[in-house]
């Protein structure tokens, strides 16, 4: 577990990351958790007190990375941006657990199946987390029916969620 003192930050007009609340991960750290990387890898750790796990630390180009910072992990720490957090982290290698509901689904659909496999694991996180951020039980279906639409058209999270920002910007 590595352990350092940063300022929360936030993000000003930055395309999709616009109002994103982040803290920066120098590169001397990050390549103390990961040697080498240069992309995406997921953390477990705390936030103050504030226990994290399955945390994408996505690289911000110049060999640092930045670990977003939502809305629960800031109610948790109960800090906003400029404050300083204490950050205690290590990588996470357990792999997501499916919702039985979507594994399901994934069961029924090979295709979509081995798509859902090629994805790195904080992709698969996205799709899981989103999932499951919703309790009523028809969202929920809802949203493990738009994950299989989009997995058998090869989209991963991103690409998902912009497909359908698009669409409902011209009326559907």
């Amino acid at each position: 577990m590595i352990k350092f003192e940063t300022i929360l930050q936030q993000f000003g007009e930055k395309g999709d990351k616009t109002g994103w609340t982040y803290i920066q991960v120098p590169q001397d750290i990050a390549e103390q958790l990961q040697p080498g990387s240069r992309k995406t890898f997921r953390v477990k750790g705390k936030l103050d007190a504030f226990v994290i796990k399955g945390v994408a630390l996505m690289p911000m180009g110049d060999g640092s990375f930045m670990l977003p910072v939502n809305a629960t992990m800031r109610k948790g720490i109960r800090k906003k941006k400029g404050a300083l957090v204490e950050v205690s982290i290590a990588v996470d290698k357990t792999p997501p657990q499916l919702p039985p509901a979507l594994k399901e689904c994934l069961d029924d659909e090979p295709q979509a199946m081995d798509f859902f496999r090629q994805l790195t694991l904080s992709q698969r996180n996205y799709f899981i987390k989103w999932i499951e951020g919703v309790k009523n039980e028809m969202a929920q279906a809802k949203r493990i029916a738009q994950t299989i639409d989009a997995l058998l058209l090869r989209q991963n999270f991103v690409d998902m969620i912009r497909a359908h920002k698009a669409k409902k910007g011209k009326g559907f």
